[in-house]
């Protein structure tokens, strides 16, 4: 399939494609007149992509589960490498998650120190 057809086919734009290309993510092949053509596991793979872009992942962290898939095995995560990943990434949002309890707990004292009778939720 063309680069159009992948880009339809997985919900990512082409520009979006050619710079998982250039970033060694996607190996186009060049058909006789130069066109990038792709395969059935390079919708896998940019679904793959796509789908740890949007909770979070960068595109570098997506690396091992590209590789893994390569490989030959049914799932990205399925690897010690993605599992890894996933387990940096979970201390990643965990030390976010304190940082910003913190921030509220903060901005809750200010707003209790300014406002006695105010209502803080949560």
């Amino acid at each position: 399939m063309r680069i159009g057809e992948l880009a339809e086919r997985t919900g990512v734009s082409t520009r979006s494609l050619r710079y998982y290309e250039k970033h060694g993510l996607l190996h186009a092949r060049r058909a006789s007149n130069g066109y990038r053509t792709y395969t059935e596991d390079d919708v896998r793979l940019v679904s793959e992509i796509r789908a740890l872009l949007q909770i979070g992942f960068t595109l570098e962290e997506t690396r091992p589960f590209v590789d893994c898939l390569r490989r030959g095995h049914s799932t990205g995560g399925s690897c010690a490498e993605s599992v890894a990943v996933y387990e940096r990434k979970l201390n990643e949002i965990d030390r976010e998650i304190r940082v910003l309890l913190a921030r509220r707990a903060e901005v809750a004292a200010q707003l209790a120190q300014s406002c006695p009778g105010c209502f803080v939720r949560g």
